[in-house]
Formats: C-alpha cells, structure tokens, sequence
C-alpha cells in the first residue's frame, strides 16, 4: 500500500446496527475482525467469532511444555514484501513490549538476525552438499520461462508432472522448490506459475533461504496470540467448542443473503436469524482439519472421515455455483496428506548434533539453522529445521525444538523398515539420526533426552490440487450482499495459497468489499516486472548455462533496451 492510499475511510451508514459472524478462528477471522473494527468502525461486542477447537490459530499453532513435549504442525514462511500481513500487524501491540507493535519487534529482530542458511542439503548419511547451483539444463529454463508467460486458463488442471520433462525432477532447483513450498509433482503447475511471479525476486536466495523472516517465536505465540489480545481487548467474542453446520441461503437472480445460521455449541442446536445487516464470514476449507496426533511409541492415526469445515462448504456449494467446488481439494486424501513432528530435546547431545550440522550456535533468539536442511536422499524426503530458540515462551533455554517433516508418508524409510505413516516418534527420530550418521548402537543416547510428537495431516496440501476457475469461490461472490469466504480456499487473482498473506489479503478484500469502503487492498508486490528482480534471477539460473541465458538476454531484452537507460542494469 502506498502513502496516498493510506488514509481513513468514513465510517460506513449504520455501522452501528450490523452484525458480524465469522466460522473459523484462523489469522483469516481474526483479520477480518481487526479490520472491521480498524476500518469498518464497527465495535467488538458487535463481532462473533465461531471456532469448532477450544483454541485460535487454525494452521499457526504452537503448543506443549517441558514435560510432555512442544509441538506445530507446521509454519509458514514470510518475506518482507508481504503487504496485507505487515499492515495487520503495524497495528498490533507487542505483548512483551510496551509502546511497540509485532511487526517493529519483528523487523528489529530480522534486521539484527537476517535470515541465512549455511547448510541447505545433505544426503549419503550427513555429507554436507556445497553447490548453491540450481542444477538447471537449457531445456528447462526454456520450460520455466514458458511456464512464467503462459495465460492460467491455457494451463487449466496440467500437473506440475504433466507440464515438466521427467529430468527437471533431477535438478537442484526442484528439491529447493518442492521442500520449502511443499510442492509434489501431481500438484496444480498455476500455482507453481503463481509462485514464480509472486516470488522471483527469492529465486537468487533459494539454496541459501535468504530474504526470508521468520518471528521470534512459533507463530502462535508471536503472531496468533498479540491478535487474539488485541480483539479481546477490544470486546470481541470468541465462541468455543461450537461448530456451524449449515447457513440458510435466500439466492434470487442477483442478490444471495444469509438468513439463519445452524450451529452446534457444546452439544446443543442453535439458530441465529440473520438479515443484509449482518455480515457472515466463512474460511471455507482447512489444511490442517482432522489431523491426529502420534507419540513417541504411537503413530497418528490418518482421519479420512469429513470434518465439519468441508461438511459445510460442501453443502454451500449445492446450494449455488458461484460457491465453488470443494470436491476439487478434499478428494483425494492420499495426495493432499502429509507428515511433520516435533522434537523436544532435554539435553545437550540432540542440540550440539543439530548444531554440527547448521554450522552454527543456537545463540538466545538468533535464527538457527536458517531454514531447513533437506536430506537429498531420504525414501520419505524428510526436511529438519530448528528456528529461534526459545521457540516457545515456557520452553527452558537449556531445551533444544526442532521441527520436521517429509512429503512421502507412505514410503518405507532408509533405516527403519516402515512407512512414514506407521511410525511412532521413535521410529521418526530413529530415521532421522541415521540421515544424520548416528550408527544404530549409539542412538539410544539420543532417543532417551527427546520427546517427539508426531502429526498427521490429511489436508494439508489440499490447496495446491489442480484446479479451474470456479473452483475456488471469489472472497465475495458476485451478487451475494452480506456473505464473504476467507483463507486458503477462496480466489484471489496473482496471489499464492500456502501463505499467511494470503489468508489476511482475503480478510481486508472481505471487509473493504461488503462494507464498500473507500480503501484499497494492499497491492501484490509485482516483482515479475521488476527488471532488476528478473535479471538478478537470470543470473541464478544460468549457471553452466551463460552462453544460452546471454542470447536469450541479448534476444529478448537487450534489444527492447537498446540506448535506453535501463541497459545499463543488463
């Protein structure tokens, strides 16, 4: 958002008298309230948040203690050009300092810490690998320039698999690609294309995660709960253990008004009327729905059962075509699952193994291994990263928490002779230690300081499944008058699921659209346009390749730019 764009908007007629419901208690719902409250004037005893759990966070959780183990089910990366996310939480106060807000202590702590991975891959049981090259042919920097100029709607429902030739899958590029966005092959190549646009000028960083910020702790402590505060400070209310199980609809020709909402709240049925005043705001869809939790002698159950979340979209969805298809993402659990777990290591062997390995200290609140370190040859492709520590804020320092995950629970691992997704913590801890060079006699000394704490996760890349448009509903449908979907699962032109931003850009979107307030949306940071964004990704593609990334700068560019003063950056 630029300068003239900040500005004020005037209160909108009658804001006093509306209403406002939001199902889902994620960064999306709290969003939205903030920013009913910030630019839609509306007070917080006026807003009603729904959540089926006894807690906030949706996808940005973070949990545990010293005694039984910490635990996340996963975390989103950040730039600094997430526009929506950092307006959010300019004005949102710290919870551990007075007279600063989350993203000052944010910013600080990144400026004074900037991220940076001295290790990004190993493989043959810890050999560190050294090349920053992306490993990429002529062919397939052909085959990713086309695919950063093709229209979306010629791509329609094309796989990432379907659109590469088999040999792109060898190259360096695709493990950075795959283990930090948690890309698989039979994924929708748009959104590959869609992350390419939104994120080229993090190309020249990929192999090292340079550009990437991270808070100072897990995201529920550092990001969820100042948000949670705020609100609640605010008089908002938050309804618990309360699952909303259908929305009356009355859709005429060109208007759609939500007229009642059912809901369940501890056990007992419950109708709310609703009219055009009242406003009703859905996250349609969940990552991390019916996850299920393993220990260190259990693995988690997979849920293929429906849970409430994709229930009601679902039954949304029948009632009109501008409400999207949910069938697209949630049918097919085997390609939409994935596993994580969290380690809690009480003593110091654990930590110094991990320290050996990211070549640095884990110094009070300063980056760890700088992003995850990815075992190139793993059967599961498992990733391991430690971030800050204390990554919790009851976590003892002298504790050491690392997060990990892989992409192939159904793979029978390296070392123990199971999959993925029949394993117990010990087992995964077991594995890991072997990618690390632990020879089997030796690990017990390790297994004996960790608890580790398994999740599986049936959604959790349901947002990335090929799709056409319609699948997704737009934030707010045309015609409909008091109705808006947020998060993962709504259509947002030029943005990328998978992202804290993009659940806050589709908050603000809903607010600003049915309250019609005089306010831009944060603009998309465009960097494709960006010459200086595009050449600094050139220059990391060509590699071994300089003699073809020349003629196609001198082809393409250099001659558009002839005598111009912009040649000079080529």
């Amino acid at each position: 958002m630029n300068n003239y764009q900040r500005v004020h908007p005037r209160k909108p007629a009658g804001i006093e008298n509306k209403r406002a419901f939001l199902i889902g208690s994620g960064i999306a719902s709290l969003a939205a309230a903030e920013y009913l409250m910030r630019d839609g004037y509306m007070r917080g005893p006026q807003i009603t948040i729904f959540e089926e759990s006894s807690l906030v966070g949706g996808a940005l959780d973070g949990t545990g203690n010293p005694e039984e183990g910490f635990v996340a089910r996963g975390g989103r990366e950040m730039e600094e050009h997430y526009e929506c996310l950092w307006d959010l939480y300019a004005g949102v106060p710290s919870l551990e300092e007075e007279g600063r807000t989350v993203l000052d202590e944010l910013k600080e702590l990144n400026d004074i810490d900037p991220n940076f991975s001295k290790v990004r891959v190993i493989y043959n049981r810890g050999e560190k690998q050294r090349s920053t090259s992306l490993g990429l042919e002529e062919k397939h920097i052909k085959e990713l320039t086309k695919l950063l100029l093709s229209k979306e709607e010629d791509l329609g429902t094309t796989t990432v698999e379907e659109y590469f030739e088999p040999s792109y899958f060898e190259t360096d590029m695709w493990l950075y690609w795959r283990s930090m966005f948690a890309f698989e092959p039979w994924h929708s190549v748009v959104e590959m294309k869609r992350y390419m646009h939104r994120f080229i000028h993090l190309l020249p960083g990929m192999s090292t995660m340079r550009g990437l910020v991270f808070s100072k702790y897990n995201q529920y402590d550092s990001l969820m709960l100042p948000l949670k505060k705020l609100l609640e400070d605010k008089g908002v209310n938050f309804v618990f253990n309360t699952t909303v199980n259908d929305l009356e609809i009355d859709i005429k020709k060109k208007k759609k008004t939500v007229t009642a909402i059912h809901l369940c709240k501890e056990g007992k049925e419950e109708v709310i009327k609703t009219g055009e005043d009242d406003l009703v705001f859905f996250t349609n869809g969940s990552m991390v729905e019916n996850f299920s939790f393993g220990d260190m002698h259990t693995a988690p159950v997979l849920n293929r059962n429906e849970g409430a979340c994709w229930a009601l979209w679902k039954k949304l969805a029948q009632k009109e075509e501008a409400f999207g298809k949910p069938e697209v993402f949630c049918s097919d659990i085997d390609k939409t699952k994935w596993e994580s777990f969290t380690i809690t290591a009480k003593g110091p062997k654990m930590r110094q193994l991990l320290e050996d390995f990211a070549e640095r200290k884990f110094l009070p609140h300063k980056t760890a291994t700088g992003g995850i370190i990815t075992i190139k040859d793993s059967n599961w492709l498992m990733s391991v990263t430690v971030n800050r520590q204390p990554q919790y804020k009851n976590q003892p320092f002298d504790y050491t928490v690392a997060w990990a995950y892989a992409l192939y629970p159904d793979n029978k691992g390296d070392f123990i002779d199971k999959k993925m997704s029949e394993c117990s913590g010990e087992e995964l801890l077991k594995e890991l230690l072997y990618h690390f060079g632990i020879d089997e006699g030796d690990m017990e000394a390790y297994v004996d300081e960790c608890i580790v704490i398994p999740v599986m996760m049936p959604y959790i890349t349901s947002q990335f499944m090929p799709r056409l448009q319609g699948d997704r509903p737009h934030v707010v449908p045309k015609g409909s008058v008091n109705l808006a979907f947020l998060g993962q699962f709504c259509e947002i032109e030029g943005d990328c699921v998978f992202t804290v931003e993009y659940s806050v850009r589709s908050a603000i979107t809903a607010v600003y659209t049915l309250l019609n307030l005089d306010k831009n949306v944060p603009k998309i940071y465009l960097s494709q346009y960006d010459i200086r964004a595009l050449a600094a990704a050139i220059k990391t593609m060509k590699s071994e390749h300089e003699g073809f990334i020349t003629r196609l700068v001198e082809s393409v560019i250099r001659k558009k730019l002839k005598n111009t003063t912009f040649e000079k950056l080529l």
